[in-house]
């Protein structure tokens, strides 16, 4: 009889989390895809008015958006949209290859997600909140679990 390999449920958590990071990444992609062909004011409004917030009494984040969209300049917005895409791609291989039990997306998460721990680092420093200490922490994490399995891969069977 054969035996059953038995999956990591480290890994299958981690390319979950890389996926669902991949797939909203690639949608605020898209979405500010939308911005670069048209007004950026316009569409906001119109977001505003598909969920049906009243611009002018419930959501100064809202009117700050409005703003600060309509500041932004459509080279700056060509380059937020290719960065996101770029990043969305890497994200959705990570966990693609992690599903699939792939050594080299093993390697390849441990080196991208160790590559942004300093930038996150200075983020928190910079400006404390608990959602950055969180994404800290839950990326240091990672990198030290997957670590871990592959010295652990590298050890010759006692």
């Amino acid at each position: 009889m054969g035996t059953k390999k038995r999956h990591d449920i480290g890994f299958i958590a981690i390319a979950i989390l890389k996926l669902v990071k991949g797939l909203l990444l690639f949608f605020v992609g898209v979405g500010a895809l939308t911005l670069i062909n048209r007004d950026a004011t316009e569409v906001m409004t119109h977001w505003a008015n598909v969920f049906q917030a009243d611009v002018h009494v419930h959501s100064r984040f809202i009117q700050r958006w409005l703003v600060a969209i309509g500041v932004v300049k459509q080279r700056d917005l060509k380059l937020i949209v290719t960065t996101t895409f770029v990043y969305s791609g890497l994200l959705l291989t990570e966990g693609i290859g992690l599903l699939m039990e792939k050594v080299w997306a093993e390697y390849m998460t441990i080196f991208i997600t160790t590559s942004f721990i300093p930038i996150e680092v200075y983020e928190l420093v910079r400006h404390t909140t608990v959602m950055r200490g969180c994404l800290l922490a839950v990326n240091v994490v990672v990198v030290v679990y997957l670590a871990v399995r592959v010295c652990q891969r590298k050890e010759p069977d006692a």
